[in-house]
């Protein structure tokens, strides 16, 4: 699957490509985003980042009825920590459009796709997004290093994201500030709970974890949060439901 992520992300690539060549790339936002990392921090263990998430390769289509404003604001009403917005459009149905659109409800962003190329951090910070996602597996350790970088240059939270135990010594050999674990076999496509809790061992310190994929329960987040993590990332649990705020707002409520 990654390597249909990669090729899908060739167009896009391209295309910022010739904008810098015609010196038409986006300028950078300028004034202050909401920071991420803070948001987590001060949430406190078990905070949610909740996700708008319209399709994805293994459910297919989730949710196509409400739109990213909506959801917005019914999650940040709810309690939301965070939000994740998947902005790629070839297998989730996403847009780099949907980051402004969910700005006006003011929480932190994190723009979740397959940044492979400086120029997407760039096109990154010309929206409102305070965090970009970097998956290691599809990134060699300089690749990882150069786009974290560029991402802090900024002033983007990169969240790193690993699977296996080989993802996350190369994460860590860059020093990132945030990592997220990601319980799905990116292969088959499955989801497994103890894939964060057998990397939890590693966790350091100063650093923030979070836990993604296969969380739809409070016992769900309740177990990431006795395994070490600081936060969850949950998407497809709350856009099934008819209403993914009110779906998050039990999420949190029972959580506590």
């Amino acid at each position: 699957m990654l390597e249909k992520f990669r090729a899908a992300k060739a167009d896009e690539i391209a295309r910022l490509i010739q904008l810098e060549k015609t010196h038409k790339l986006p300028a950078p936002l300028t004034g202050e985003r909401p920071d991420f990392a803070r948001a987590l921090w001060e949430t406190g263990p078990g905070a949610v980042i909740a996700e708008y998430k319209r399709a994805s390769p293994s459910r297919g289509e989730i949710n196509l009825s409400v739109t990213c404003e909506q959801v917005a604001q019914a999650y940040k009403d709810a309690g939301a920590a965070a939000l994740s917005v998947l902005t790629e459009e070839t297998y989730f149905k996403g847009s780099l459009d949907f980051l402004a659109r969910m700005a006006p409800a003011g929480l932190p962003m994190l723009r979740k796709d397959f940044i492979l190329h400086p120029l997407q951090v760039v096109a990154t910070a010309a929206t409102p997004a305070s965090a970009l996602l970097l998956i290691a597996r599809m990134l060699n350790s300089k690749e990882l290093r150069d786009l974290l970088a560029l991402a802090q240059a900024f002033d983007l939270a990169a969240v790193v994201e690993v699977c296996d135990v080989r993802d996350l010594e190369k994460a860590q050999g860059v020093s990132p500030d945030i990592i997220q674990v990601n319980n799905r076999d990116l292969d088959t496509l499955t989801c497994d709970l103890s894939v964060a809790e057998s990397l939890s061992e590693f966790k350091r310190e100063d650093q923030i974890w979070i836990a993604a994929s296969g969380i739809a329960r409070p016992e769900d987040v309740t177990r990431m949060v006795e395994a070490g993590y600081d936060a969850v990332l949950v998407g497809t649990s709350l856009m099934s439901e008819g209403d993914p705020g009110a779906a998050l707002g039990r999420l949190v409520r029972r959580k506590a």
